[in-house]
């Protein structure tokens, strides 16, 4: 099964004209933080399986790349 990413679950959510701005801004947040996620598995992932189990490295190179962009 593969994932929805960030961009196309951003798109589904916008694609409402009955949603408004707050509605909006909620779901960039929510595709800021899907997005960050997949990127952190990925370079997870690319690491193998000798590194630390909790991703920390993974969300190191997150925020070394794109900082920490609002999200904890």
């Amino acid at each position: 099964m593969s994932k929805q990413t960030a961009v196309d679950w951003l798109f589904l959510m916008i694609n409402n004209p009955n949603d408004n701005q707050e509605m909006a801004l909620k779901c960039l947040e929510k595709a800021k933080q899907m997005e960050k996620e997949q990127i952190m598995e990925a370079v997870y992932d690319s690491m193998g399986t000798n590194f630390d189990p909790n991703m920390g490295r993974a969300e190191l190179y997150y925020k070394e790349k794109y900082g920490n962009g609002g999200h904890k």
